[in-house]
């Protein structure tokens, strides 16, 4: 079964399920499943003030506070917000077209981003809409405009642009089929409520945000500080030692035992990729995808590093690292530290983090960048004596706790978000119950 027919059975699926569950006192069943009886199910373009429309085809130019700001897809991230890296401006005739108005929202059209969206907030400046996105500007009298926003990040909705952008070619959606996505309309005065809602909860995730960067930004600070003996711990004094990383640590090779051979593969033994760092949190590696036997490991060059191993990425993601927590073997796009004695491993940790753009400047090749064992091995560092690397790691650990504690508790927030959106957008829980008169005053 292909993508395009396993999203439609999931669907249908979903459909079914819908139309077997029992319908509630004071609920209706509708093309958008069981919502209030108060409430209405309509396409979004019959709530709209005109017909989506597309942006302007025009090159990107530097920045320049003269000019307008360009709005492209790259500039909308994750969680629906104008995220410029860099800002850039537009220069051309048509211009005065395409600006965003308060009460706009944009989608994006095509590509690995279709259905992503924005809804503009005159704090990101004026703004001119790009051509791989589409204005939608509802009427507020039918539509408020946050309210359409958090339908537009709800579950139903990204189950919508599954099915919907299946193309030939590249995924999209069109401004005609926009218009034809429907939702679960309350009265505006509960659709106000609705978004007023959610909207503390994303002021809230705001906040944490803003504090977890803040976090971030002072442990950079104290990493460049105290790794370069600018700021001492109290009690420490002295110089440091020059050396380098081959004197400081062995470095170990990683390998990929064959995948032809079924024997060699899912043993007891974690095998680490590149892709299981990046996609590893924190600073230490629990698990891996893939692992391997112990015939798979006699087999091939990769070396079972022990518990506490560097295990630093050589190729691709240069100079990302974690800690092994358990022992592991890697493989070839690595070359994995084994700290000597008389060196934490925690403190070189930190220290190479800061060594990553020395790095990517040694690493060479025509396919992709690698650093080789070589130019690893001859890494200059300046250390402090043990007692002072394990202050200073401490110190820094701290910090990472500090953070983690803060990222979880925006994981959870973000979690009793979208909790908050699938039962506020359907109905199943109310914020304003409307009499029969006002619901009729209101429509």
């Amino acid at each position: 079964m292909n993508s395009g027919q396993g999203t439609m059975g999931s669907v249908l699926g979903n459909g079914r399920r819908a139309l077997a569950e029992e319908v509630p006192v004071g609920y209706k069943r509708t093309e958008v499943g069981i919502i209030p009886e108060d409430w209405m199910a309509r396409h979004l373009g019959s709530c709209l003030r005109y017909a989506p429309g597309y942006g302007i085809n025009a090159a990107a130019v530097p920045y320049d506070d003269r000019l307008p700001t360009y709005l492209r897809i790259t500039d909308i991230s994750d969680d629906c917000r104008f995220r410029p890296s860099p800002r850039v401006s537009v220069r051309n005739s048509s211009v005065p077209r395409f600006f965003l108005s308060e009460g706009d929202l944009v989608f994006a059209r095509t590509g690995a981003s279709v259905g992503k969206s924005y809804r503009y907030d005159k704090k990101d400046g004026p703004l001119v809409f790009a051509g791989f996105l589409i204005r939608i500007s509802p009427d507020p009298e039918k539509l408020e405009p946050a309210f359409l926003a958090y339908c537009v990040q709800s579950r139903r909705y990204w189950e919508w642009v599954a099915t919907m952008s299946i193309r030939s070619g590249q995924p999209g959606i069109n401004g005609q089929e926009y218009a034809m996505f429907q939702i679960p309309l309350p009265p505006p005065s509960e659709q106000r409520a609705i978004a007023e809602a959610l909207s503390d909860v994303d002021g809230l995730l705001a906040a944490l945000e803003a504090l977890i960067a803040k976090k971030r930004a002072i442990k950079q600070a104290t990493m460049q500080q105290l790794l370069t003996s600018k700021t001492r711990l109290p009690g420490f004094s002295g110089e440091w030692e020059t050396t380098t990383v081959g004197e400081v640590a062995d470095i170990r090779n990683g390998a990929t035992p064959s995948t032809q051979i079924g024997a060699y593969w899912n043993g007891p033994i974690p095998w680490c990729t590149p892709t299981d760092i990046t996609a590893t949190p924190g600073k230490y590696l629990c698990a891996t995808e893939r692992s391997i036997t112990a015939m798979g490991l006699a087999n091939c060059a990769a070396s079972l590093l022990p518990v506490g191993a560097l295990l630093l990425c050589s190729r691709a993601t240069i100079g990302e690292i974690k800690i092994a927590v358990s022992s592991v073997c890697t493989n070839q796009g690595f070359k994995s530290l084994v700290c000597k004695d008389g060196v934490s491993n925690e403190f070189l940790y930190y220290l190479l983090l800061t060594l990553k753009p020395q790095m990517i400047e040694r690493a060479i090749g025509s396919t992709f960048l690698e650093i080789g064992k070589r130019d690893v091995t001859s890494i200059e560092l300046c250390i402090p004596t043990y007692a002072e690397q394990c202050a200073i790691a401490t110190v820094l650990s701290d910090m990472d706790a500090e953070i983690a504690v803060l990222e979880r508790r925006r994981d959870k927030t973000r979690a009793v978000k979208q909790g908050m959106m699938q039962q506020l957008l359907t109905g199943r829980v109310r914020l304003v119950q409307l009499s029969r008169s006002t619901e009729e005053a209101a429509c």
